[in-house]
């Protein structure tokens, strides 16, 4: 059965109706994409998986819930992104590590760097970031976040927010000018 003949309508009221081979296709249409989603928050495998799967559990127990006001992936999505910081938050006290002694960094990533590094060495780098930083980093650089709704999501303040991301950002850049001398 291909996922391509069904459209997301029809995969909405087949899970509506509890049919396990439209929540099969629904999941296989989004799941590749949605990993990659949760391998950015989780920073291993393992853990993307945990989160990938939660979150799949509520997109089914939650799909009535779905306005057609946004397309069904932009709901999925939003569902795995607060999934991770969820189970992130339930994995290890975010409050605790976000108060760490911050150092602040200047500036931007060069961005002669950038043309020559591939996308996967970036996620590399992106991953090696401390867990609180990683998660600033993604849900304001990659999901468009403004500093005040992820000190909303996370409970923290804005400040802390602005700090974890720009501590983020300094150490991508210091990582990748060491790159950039390198070649």
């Amino acid at each position: 059965m291909s996922i391509e003949l069904y459209s997301d309508n029809d995969l909405i009221i087949g899970c509506l109706d509890s049919k396990r081979q439209y929540q099969e296709i629904l999941y296989r249409r989004f799941a590749k994409k949605m990993y990659g989603v949760c391998l950015s928050y989780a920073g291993d495998r393992d853990f993307a998986m945990d989160i990938l799967q939660e979150s799949f559990i509520k997109v089914f127990n939650k799909i009535d819930s779905f306005k057609n006001e946004g397309s069904l992936e932009g709901w999925i999505r939003r569902i795995v992104v607060n999934t991770a910081i969820d189970l992130i938050r339930q994995r290890k006290n975010i409050d605790k590590h976000l108060k760490e002694e911050i150092v602040e960094h200047q500036g931007y990533i060069d961005s002669n760097i950038l043309p020559r590094l591939q996308l996967q060495e970036l996620v590399e780098f992106i991953k090696k970031l401390p867990e609180g930083a990683r998660v600033i980093f993604n849900l304001f650089a990659m999901e468009g976040y403004t500093h005040k709704q992820i000190a909303e999501e996370l409970h923290i303040s804005e400040g802390t927010s602005k700090s974890q991301y720009n501590r983020a950002r300094g150490l991508l850049k210091n990582w990748l000018a060491e790159i950039y001398e390198r070649r």
